[in-house]
């Protein structure tokens, strides 16, 4: 299976700090009893985000793959077509 190089995964991770800080203000919006088109509308953008960074990672394990030297083994193609399929 492909490893990812921590490098690559700084927009990633950045994207998940963003969506960590999302999930308190939808935390903090239940527990003021706010508007639930309020709610909603955050979680959505909170579900965006974590969609966005996980397929940013089915991405960068897909070019890692295609570039690799050895080439791309059966296995490893059905493993990242199985996380891509998960996401969607």
């Amino acid at each position: 299976m492909v490893t990812l190089n921590p490098d690559d995964m700084t927009p990633v991770i950045n994207r998940l700090r963003r969506a960590q800080g999302q999930l308190g203000g939808v935390i903090r919006l239940i527990e003021e009893g706010r508007d639930c088109k309020d709610v909603v509308t955050q979680l959505a953008a909170v579900n965006r985000a974590l969609d966005r960074a996980g397929f940013a990672i089915v991405s960068t394990g897909m070019r890692q793959c295609l570039t690799s030297p050895d080439g791309v083994n059966a296995e490893d193609q059905a493993a990242m077509e199985k996380l891509f399929l998960t996401l969607a």
